[in-house]
């Protein structure tokens, strides 16, 4: 049971057009969204930060900012998320092998080293105490602009906050995201958990 009911979708009519975003990413409304808008300014705020920290401005895609995601989300423990950055991911493009093989990125070839890089930023970040040191630092220099570092980060830290607020409110999956999560996770130990 979540902590807070989520609205309906159609509580807030700005904020629900807005939300179409999640539609393509997704295939439907995140009850983090409809939790939000409980109070329209948060949700307001949370769905233009997402749009712009997943807007593509470089060579990162957009499946690997869902990879991103789904490790940071997967270090921090939210089932919640972990459910929707796979399904996100997928949705977006993500080869099978990396899908299937996500915690094996540092060894399975369906990985370049960049990406690599990248994911071990995203687990390095998500940490406390933060595990970001000089060695990551110069490898994500080897294979990545500033600017998509900055991109990166943005994913990892939106992912931060939905994390938490999702593992908080014990958020209730959607059935989309729950078939995402066992086709993609189970055979890793992933259930809901609190997220039913």
């Amino acid at each position: 049971m979540p902590l807070v009911t989520p609205l309906p979708a159609d509580t807030n009519a700005e904020v629900a057009k807005m939300a179409e975003f999640f539609n393509e990413t997704l295939g439907f409304c995140p009850n983090s969204v409809l939790t939000m808008m409980r109070r329209p300014r948060i949700a307001k705020a949370f769905i233009e930060l997402n749009m712009a920290v997943m807007e593509n401005q470089g060579r990162l895609t957009s499946s690997l900012k869902r990879l991103i995601a789904y490790i940071s989300s997967n270090i921090t423990g939210c089932r919640y998320c972990q459910a929707h950055t796979i399904r996100a991911a997928e949705r977006y493009g993500a080869e099978a092998a990396q899908l299937e093989n996500v915690w094996e990125y540092r060894t399975h070839p369906a990985f370049s080293e960049a990406e690599r890089a990248a994911l071990d930023f995203a687990a390095a970040a998500s940490v406390i105490p933060n595990d970001v040191d000089d060695e990551l630092s110069e490898r994500l220099h080897r294979y990545w602009k500033e600017d998509e570092i900055v991109e990166m980060l943005g994913v990892i830290s939106l992912f931060g906050y939905l994390n938490r607020w999702n593992d908080s409110m014990g958020t209730t999956l959607e059935a989309g995201a729950i078939d995402s999560g066992e086709q993609l996770l189970s055979r890793r130990g992933w259930n809901t958990g609190k997220h039913i």
